[in-house]
Order: C-alpha cells, then sequence, then structure tokens
C-alpha cells in the first residue's frame, strides 16, 4: 500500500498549537502590572484545577499558564518614577495635533490603549521618553507635533 493512503491516527491532521508569543525586550512592569500578572496567574491555576477531564479546556489553560509564568518570572519591577520628566510609569498630558490626550505608560502586558495605558515600547511612549513639560517634540514625521503639558505619577492602584 502506498504511504499516500496510510494514516497513522487522526492527531497528525490537527492545527499546531503554538506558544503565546512573548513581547521582544525587557519585561518592564508597573506595581500594579506585576499584581496583575499574578491574578492572572492564580486565576489560571484554579481553572486548571476546576477542568479536570476536558482535555481540550486544559490544554489551552496550561498554554496560557505557561505564557503568564513566564512572564512573572521575568518581571521587571520599576521603581515609581520622580514625576519630573516622562518615563515608565509616568501619566502624560499632552497635545497631539490639536487634541488633549492623556496616557499612563506601563509595561507590554498591563496596555490597554483605549483606557489610556500605553505601552513603553509602543511609537508615541518612545516619541515622549524623556521630555519635560513644555517641551514641544517631533512625531509622525511632524516637527512640533506633541506638546506636553503635564506629567503626574498615579498612585499604585493607576490613579494619576
Amino acid at each position: 500500500m502506498s504511504v499516500a493512503f496510510r494514516r497513522d491516527g487522526d492527531e497528525e491532521h490537527l492545527e499546531p498549537r503554538f506558544e503565546i508569543p512573548i513581547p521582544p525586550g525587557p519585561n518592564r512592569v508597573t506595581a500594579r502590572g506585576l499584581a496583575q500578572i499574578r491574578a492572572r496567574v492564580a486565576g489560571l491555576e484554579r481553572a486548571i484545577g476546576a477542568a479536570a477531564g476536558d482535555e481540550a479546556a486544559l490544554t489551552a489553560l496550561r498554554r496560557d499558564l505557561r505564557y503568564w509564568q513566564t512572564r512573572e518570572i521575568t518581571a521587571e519591577l520599576v521603581p515609581a518614577p520622580a514625576g519630573d520628566v516622562v518615563a515608565f510609569g509616568t501619566t502624560v498630558r499632552f497635545r497631539l495635533n490639536g487634541q488633549d490626550r492623556t496616557i499612563t505608560l506601563v509595561g507590554d502586558d498591563e496596555a490597554d490603549p483605549a483606557a489610556g495605558l500605553v505601552a513603553f515600547s509602543a511609537p508615541l511612549a518612545r516619541a515622549l521618553g524623556d521630555a519635560e513639560v513644555g517641551d514641544v517634540l517631533p512625531f509622525g514625521g511632524r516637527d512640533e507635533a506633541i506638546e506636553v503639558i503635564a506629567i503626574t505619577v498615579p498612585d499604585e492602584d493607576g490613579a494619576a
């Protein structure tokens, strides 16, 4: 019989399950971000205990747990910034193309642009890095696109 017609099992035809990609670079986190990672690990550990017997669910949960455990182990807690310049963990109010915006610079896993939490590795965050109040910065190919209005340091809960 030809090898083309032989099949050892259905497993070889299933879609491969890949690991969740780890963002490149350092895993900088705020105190709030580290607490979120630890809560995610604890929640996944509980979910794995509750999913006994459902092999598909266990596989997905274990995959997520490996990702979050790796993020917890590699987390670099960044000390609270002074607030005199834009840095990791600061909240920045600025004017971009005539519109006032406020963002907080956080780690990759804590980022939620819709909530104003922008990863420190994002282009906007890099453009704002080390700026002081009153600085006018280039962004998106335009000179003087960003004007820094205020810099604050949020408390441990993330409130500015």
